[in-house]
């Protein structure tokens, strides 16, 4: 599915040439990767709605992991099956600074295994609750990173359609890592499902119009909003209410926003895509040129050499202080066995 995507890109220069030089790190290999007995688990990080992630270390090479741990029956129950390939398909196909790597994948009769990286610094969303809201500059760079992160997706086709403060972890150093990809999906035009979380849904995919690469604009603009005033621009307590609101209402500034941030959060909260930035000619690059992003090099950026506005407090590789404790959570259930043809859906895992 994914084999023709750096060709594609080599073949591009002008889009090669949107991406800043960064340099790639080679994946670990974890051998063997087989089977959950190749690891040692830990303890929960995280569960959601098809299983959860765990904590982890690869017995052969004393790797630190994460392992997302999918039902197989609930994920053919809730047609998440294309989801979740795609997924899979995507990371193996990416290698990006900040965004999570993944190290292998594996299955056995009842769940489907996504071995990633272990990031000790735990979910971004965590750290802006405590902080309340962000300071400009801090907003500024990590808004940076993740306008990086959808350049290179973008370039190569696909849309991550997910974008959330809970779906950014922190390195050991403060930097982003996006995660969870149940969401993205290589396109060529548009696509109609309608996915993500609703403070960060753009227009056209509440209106089922079809939707593409400007949904992710949208959405940095809603983080960037929710960044600075510690809130989104369009809550409402019930979902439909926020619909209405993203449809039908143009966001409101706290006083202590700067006439730049204002500036740039409309133009990404633009509900016309033929004026939406990041969609026109210039695509990212306007993003980037945009006197709120002044001061940023995005060469030392993209490869780590600026200090991260947030220092995660963790004492090594393998603390996971700084994700919250699920310790009340009983084992996953086991359903009853799935037929032949079930099994045979999760076929490359």
């Amino acid at each position: 599915m994914f084999k023709n995507v750096f060709h594609k890109e080599k073949n591009n220069p002008r889009r090669q040439s949107e991406v800043p030089p960064f340099s790639v790190t080679e994946k670990i290999k974890l051998e063997p990767c087989t089977g959950i007995d190749d690891f040692t688990v830990d303890r929960i990080l995280g569960t959601g709605s098809f299983g959860r992630v765990v904590f982890a270390k690869h017995k052969a090479t004393k790797t630190n992991c994460a392992i997302k741990i999918l039902s197989k029956a609930l994920v053919i129950k809730t047609k998440q099956v294309l989801h979740i390939k795609a997924e899979k398909d995507i990371l193996k196909a990416v290698n990006f600074p900040f965004v999570v790597n993944l190290l292998g994948t594996f299955q056995d009769k009842d769940c489907v295994y996504l071995v990633m990286e272990y990031i000790v610094g735990g979910e971004f969303f965590t750290h802006l609750r405590m902080s309340g809201r962000l300071k400009e500059s801090a907003a500024k760079i990590y808004a940076a990173e993740v306008l990086l992160v959808f350049e290179y997706l973008h370039s190569r086709d696909i849309i991550y359609r997910d974008l959330k403060p809970e779906n950014l972890l922190l390195d050991r150093d403060g930097h982003i890592k996006v995660t969870d990809f149940g969401f993205a999906k290589q396109i060529e035009h548009r696509t109609y499902t309608l996915c993500g979380t609703p403070d960060y849904l753009a227009p056209e995919v509440i209106l089922n119009k079809g939707h593409g690469k400007p949904v992710d604009w949208w959405a940095l603009g809603v983080l960037i909003y929710e960044m600075l005033a510690g809130y989104p621009p369009f809550y409402d307590d019930d979902p439909m209410g926020t619909y209405q609101k993203i449809l039908h209402s143009k966001p409101e500034f706290p006083s202590h926003f700067t006439r730049s941030s204002r500036d740039l959060i409309k133009k990404l909260l633009q509900p016309d895509l033929t004026k939406r930035f990041g969609n026109l000619k210039g695509a990212a690059r306007d993003i980037k040129m945009h006197p709120w992003f002044n001061g940023i090099d995005w060469t030392q950026l993209v490869n780590k050499t600026i200090t991260a506005p947030i220092k995660p407090q963790v004492a090594g590789p393998d603390d996971t202080s700084q994700f919250d404790n699920y310790d009340d959570i009983p084992p996953m259930e086991h359903t009853d066995n799935l037929s032949e043809e079930e099994q045979s859906l999760f076929k490359g895992f």
